[in-house]
């Protein structure tokens, strides 16, 4: 679920995502987003970053046979496996500046709701330009809804990613691909573009890890932070970070967990 940012090389693998960070489309981790989302029979909607496309079939269902849903992701890998998943209208844009592909472009200021769920924080690039799209594909009166990483999501696994890059003489701030604003900020983006704030929130939300952390750094910032770096320096790099973690984040019988902070918000285009 990732915007064009860092890289144009595809390094997603959808089995690794699959693998790794299946509670990102878990139902105890969405409800609070699809509830505030609030789906009605056949509307229209974007799914903004679907990923694998496990919680757009979702989407699909709640919408039925008269509704539409169109998802959309920077990663030709993860959309083929959301078509594979069974989502039919999808198309493989760069988000922070999306233009409606020829099929899709009668579509446009249409839709109901632009709905985004664990993508927003990898449009660092420009995050008002992910704004601007949403405001272009909405109809009058459409809402725009979704969750992402805000202020102090993943607190110590990235300053450990920091700390190790600097040790090598990286600056991480010129490769951190990462977007984790205060809710106050994201506010003022979605105003900026004429959006009025329905509600708008961090939600600290511990998660434990299917399986180690240095899987976590594998799927999410091997392809990231560290895409320019080979792959010997790559994964002694997360080993050391998850050295680093280990006291904070094992627990005694061996599990991981990471502190989530997520960005819940629901703005809506006025009519």
């Amino acid at each position: 679920m990732q915007s064009s940012n860092t890289t144009s090389k595809d390094s997603w693998s959808a089995s690794q995502y699959n693998k790794n960070a299946a509670f990102v489309y878990s139902d105890a981790y969405t409800q609070p987003i699809l509830e505030l989302l609030s789906l009605k029979p056949g509307e229209r909607i974007l799914d903004m970053g679907c990923g694998t496309g496990e919680l757009t079939c979702r989407l699909r269902e709640a919408v039925g046979q008269d509704g539409m849903i169109v998802g959309i992701d920077s990663s030709q890998n993860m959309l083929e496996r959301a078509k594979a998943n069974g989502v039919e209208n999808i198309f493989c844009p760069d988000i922070q500046s999306l233009t409606m592909l020829d099929r899709f472009e009668s579509l446009a200021r249409t839709f109901d709701a632009v709905f985004t769920n664990a993508t927003l924080h990898w449009c660092k690039r420009d995050p008002l330009g992910v704004v601007q799209a949403a405001k272009r594909t909405l109809k009058p009166g459409g809402r725009f809804v979704g969750e992402f990483g805000g202020y102090l999501n993943c607190v110590g696994v990235r300053s450990a990613l920091h700390q190790v890059l600097r040790r090598r003489g990286i600056d991480p701030s010129r490769v951190d691909p990462w977007y984790f604003p205060r809710s106050e900020h994201y506010a003022s983006v979605l105003e900026s573009e004429g959006f009025k704030i329905e509600q708008i929130s961090l939600n600290p939300r511990f998660t434990p890890l299917p399986g180690p952390l240095i899987d976590w750094l594998r799927t999410f910032a091997r392809n990231s932070i560290l895409a320019n770096m080979n792959d010997e320096d790559a994964e002694q790099v997360m080993q050391d970070v998850s050295d680093l973690c280990e006291p904070d984040m094992k627990d005694e019988k061996g599990g991981w967990a990471i502190m989530y902070v997520r960005l819940r918000f629901r703005a809506v285009l006025p009519l």
